[in-house]
């Protein structure tokens, strides 16, 4: 029983040690990327990493990167979603609809997109898992651009669109860690 409770204790402080490493990578990570890149804030990057699961043991900028995905992938399928409810509003105004409409086949496509992002991110095709999220972002922005073509338009998506625009940012700003070796 003893040397199970010693076991015990080593494996929580080797995790303890192991978890306080990966804040330390997150805050740099998202200090660097914050720096480089205006379109991503400190706070957002953070709380962003720090909020999903097991991003606190991150041992190294791959799994980091892993983990980011997994946020867009996340916000692009909870933004689709949301859409799909919008629509379901029949007092919606026809411009409105049809920008919901626009921003659904987008969200559709980032959906696709995302999952191959992520499989050549598995097998470090860098350069093409950039060219997918690059398109995550575009859909965001195209998106976000529909709704302000009409005057006097409030878009319902402008959080979630940037939202998804942002983290697609901290996604590339690892991918491009990672491509310059």
């Amino acid at each position: 029983m003893r040397t199970f409770l010693s076991f015990s204790l080593l494996f929580l402080s080797l995790l303890a040690f192991s978890c306080a490493s990966g804040q330390t990578l997150i805050q740099d990570t998202c200090k660097a990327c914050s720096e480089q890149d205006s379109n991503v804030n400190l706070t957002f990057c953070a709380t962003s990493l720090e909020a999903a699961p097991d991003s606190g043991c991150a041992s190294d900028l791959p799994g980091l990167g892993m983990i980011s995905m997994g946020l867009v992938r996340r916000n692009v399928t909870s933004t689709r979603f949301n859409i799909k409810q919008l629509l379901k509003n029949k007092q919606l105004d026809p411009y409105v609809r049809q920008c919901l409409i626009d921003c659904f086949d987008l969200y559709s496509d980032a959906t696709l997109s995302i999952k191959e992002a992520m499989k050549h991110y598995k097998f470090k095709r860098y350069i093409d898992a950039n060219f997918a999220i690059s398109s995550i972002m575009d859909a965001s922005t195209t998106c976000e651009q529909g709704f302000q073509e009409k005057s006097g338009v409030i878009s319902p998506l402008t959080k979630r669109n940037n939202d998804t625009f942002e983290l697609s940012a901290m996604t590339l700003f690892m991918i491009h860690i990672l491509q310059s070796g």
